[in-house]
């Protein structure tokens, strides 16, 4: 009888717990596929929407590199949410059609095909995990300053500088995008030299007549950054925006130098990317150090909270 009653109270424990916990589980199952939804215009042409969460996992993949530490992926996948969910929040009267594409003009994105084209079928499984975790780990949390989604730049590598403020590469400040240490441990991790004959040079700036020889006076600095970049400089002639010339002739960053000879003229270029917002390398040396997201994050959008998207405002 003493046995009979063991395995009824042992019974009745698995319906008071386990089958709840079923419950709670589906739902929460659920409503992770009950989730945003984003258009994405492919390459092909073609607009397809998925789910928010599914999203960052593309972006995360295409954006950093997967081996990076889990506080630097879950920094990642926060900053992408952020600006995805502001696009979102920028739809009007005269929408495109599709709320991002798949390439830095908005964020760069990878599809599982892709993915295991990049990595190998088996680190596919192992790197697709590691960006799992952090997204799902991140759920929901986006970037705020005074009621609104912040603009959650990020870029690949400031260099040997700190990183900029907003108002010095582009026309508008943000007041969460200030100069603040890059994080970085190897501050030459990205150099790279440029050179270019005359005859280049007057291609790729379409200019016209007769190449001529390059002298000392034919490239001068007008203006620099707060932390000295360069900001505008005339070339031949002519006077550049940083951001403009660096599109121009293909430079990685705006932290340049050179040297004039005769007939070439050599531009080495410190850093990746625009040097606004997060550093993604320097993310991961922070993360290294044992900061977690929330620091990570504080430390590149100074003011800033993290709040869940579609938080009321």
């Amino acid at each position: 009888m003493k046995k009979e009653w063991v395995w009824l109270i042992a019974l009745s424990l698995c319906i008071v717990l386990v089958i709840p916990w079923s419950i709670l589980r589906w739902q929460k199952e659920k409503v992770i596929t009950d989730d945003v939804q984003i258009r994405i215009l492919m390459p092909s042409g073609e607009v397809v929407k998925i789910a928010m969460e599914d999203y960052l996992l593309g972006v995360v993949a295409a954006e950093m590199p997967a081996e990076f530490e889990i506080e630097a992926l879950k920094a990642q996948a926060v900053a992408a949410r952020t600006y995805a969910a502001k696009r979102l929040g920028q739809k009007n009267s005269s929408d495109i059609g599709y709320d991002v594409d798949t390439t830095v003009q908005t964020q760069a994105w990878l599809s599982d095909t892709q993915m295991k084209a990049k990595w190998g079928w088996f680190n596919y499984w192992r790197y697709r995990g590691r960006l799992q975790k952090a997204v799902s780990e991140t759920r929901s949390q986006v970037l705020v300053a005074n009621g609104e989604y912040i603009d959650a730049f990020y870029h690949s590598s400031s260099g040997r500088k700190p990183t900029e403020r907003s108002e010095e590469v582009w026309s508008s400040p943000r007041p969460y995008l200030q100069n603040v240490s890059s994080g970085e441990e190897n501050l030459q991790r990205y150099i790279k030299s440029f050179s270019f004959t005359p005859t280049e040079l007057y291609k790729k700036l379409g200019i016209k007549g007769s190449p001529k020889a390059i002298d000392s006076e034919d490239i001068q600095v007008l203006s620099r950054t707060t932390v000295g970049r360069v900001k505008s400089v005339r070339l031949l002639g002519k006077v550049y925006l940083a951001t403009q010339l660096r599109s121009l002739l293909g430079l990685p960053s705006t932290d340049i130098e050179w040297v004039v000879q005769p007939e070439r003229l050599i531009i080495t270029a410190y850093g990746n990317g625009h040097a606004v917002g997060m550093s993604q390398w320097g993310a991961n040396d922070l993360a290294k150090k044992n900061k977690k997201v929330e620091e990570i994050l504080a430390h590149y959008y100074p003011g800033t909270k993290l709040m869940a998207l579609g938080y009321k405002r």
